[in-house]
């Protein structure tokens, strides 16, 4: 359905016909390869994860169904009618006042703030509770996208488009604060490791490095499928057949998700082009898409692999964790890939970092699944037969949700904890405006 509805904005922008239809069928295909890979991940994964809690003797009662199961649901909630013009309306505005330099043409994250309203519609009966928290969600949205931006044009060179989902700006606040604090700790703030900036910067002289080598998604694939396999009791076969199945996985993840980024790069010029000439004002906006567009980004992959194994781990040593990453778990690649870049591609940082947010993850996941199996028991387009209780390891755990969530159930720790998110949201803010002076000054040099 995206791509239809991209081929409409497309030619709404002015896209020529030519050009809007090959990049729905690219982005169409992009989408195709990236669930194609997920599928053949989970497929594999999922057995040996299995056997791994057999072996072990462990109980995991939550099943981590991933992140698509929990947009379909949320597709199918009665709300989702409704907040979703309303979201689309409220930017519009938003960008027409001034009141957001943020475009947000990603239609199908949407369904994250449809997500908010129908946790809150579920919980207090009321739609206009719904309603309220889902543009709560989306106003924040806007502002995180906004704010990220200059960290997208430093590490990548894209000007003017950032990441759109909720699941990954509502981390912003969080990592601006983490890597303050890791400019001042001693030993610590003189640590990087950059694979991105390795790749570009090393000379091609044929000599093999081994941080190179290691920071390749195959290898990195290799081994963790080979540790799992292991440690599941395969036999040297099937150890074998995992690594080269989740090496595949970790080489064409990056290439397909690729595709996306490259097929919308026309439909987002136009349409801020277009946007542009109807508010001539607004003439630095920030185009809002998926994180598709980072996953070549190979200090993002590199995190995303490492924290996927660690997961792993913390999910098993865990106390209070009821789930095991399975469907999901993949997902840690496009969650973190913002602050990764707002690390400066630095993958010793993001991994530290990563590991508390790993952490609420679990915890936060396991908290909500009763709520989440009270909303696929409600759609028709979800068997949620002999499932047992359902979560999303990242989307179904994200901490800016549950806050909001705790908030309108009234939970007191909720409020201390929206004076802390407006603490850290103010340093993102600072951290945005330093950084877009740098970056004009750097054009400035560029272009002298």
């Amino acid at each position: 359905m995206l791509p239809v509805i991209m081929l409409i904005i497309a030619l709404a922008a002015r896209v020529p016909l030519k050009r809007a239809v090959f990049s729905a069928i690219m982005l169409a295909a992009g989408f195709a390869g990236v669930f194609i890979a997920f599928d053949f991940f989970v497929a594999n994964i999922s057995p040996a994860v299995q056997q791994l809690s057999r072996v072990r003797g462990l109980n995991f009662p939550v099943l981590d169904v991933g992140w698509p199961p929990l947009a379909a649901i949320t597709w199918a909630s009665p709300l989702a009618a409704i907040c979703i013009p309303l979201v689309l309306v409220l930017n519009l505005l938003m960008v027409a006042t001034g009141l957001t330099r943020t475009l947000y043409i990603d239609i199908w994250n949407y369904w994250h703030f449809a997500l908010m309203g129908a946790l809150v519609m579920t919980l207090s009966g009321q739609l206009w509770l719904g309603l309220s928290a889902s543009l709560v969600l989306a106003v924040y949205c806007f502002k995180a996208t906004e704010w990220t931006a200059p960290d997208v044009l430093r590490e990548t060179g894209l000007a003017g488009i950032s990441a759109s989902p909720i699941s990954v700006n509502g981390l912003a606040p969080y990592t601006a604060c983490v890597d303050w604090l890791f400019d001042r700790i001693p030993l610590v703030n003189r640590i990087s490791y950059n694979p991105e900036q390795r790749s570009r910067h090393r000379p091609d002289d044929g000599q093999i490095d081994l941080l190179d080598l290691l920071s390749e998604p195959m290898v990195i694939g290799l081994l963790m499928g080979l540790a799992l396999a292991a440690a599941a009791g395969y036999d040297l076969k099937q150890t074998l057949e995992m690594g080269v199945h989740i090496s595949a996985v970790m080489f064409l993840l990056p290439r397909s998700a690729g595709l996306i980024g490259e097929a919308m790069m026309p439909i987002t010029t136009a349409l801020r082009d277009r946007i542009t000439h109807y508010f001539p004002a607004r003439s630095e906006l920030i185009v809002a898409i998926d994180t598709g567009f980072l996953m070549h980004h190979k200090s993002v992959v590199v995190t995303g692999l490492l924290l996927m194994m660690l997961a792993i781990v913390v999910a098993l040593l865990l106390p209070g964790n009821r789930v095991l990453p399975l469907g999901d778990l993949p997902n840690l690649i496009s969650v973190m890939s913002i602050s990764v870049l707002m690390f400066r591609g630095n993958v010793f940082r993001a991994v530290l970092a990563g590991l508390p947010v790993i952490v609420t993850f679990l915890w936060v996941a396991s908290e909500m699944a009763p709520l989440y199996t009270t909303l696929a028991q409600q759609s028709a387009s979800f068997n949620t037969r002999d499932l047992g209780l359902i979560t999303a390891f990242t989307d179904g755990g994200h901490q800016l949700r549950f806050l909001l969530f705790s908030l309108y159930r009234g939970e007191p720790w909720a409020f201390a904890g929206v004076l802390a998110l407006l603490g850290a949201s103010y340093v993102l803010w600072r951290r945005a405006v330093a950084s877009n002076r740098a970056n004009a000054e750097q054009s400035v040099r560029s272009n002298a």
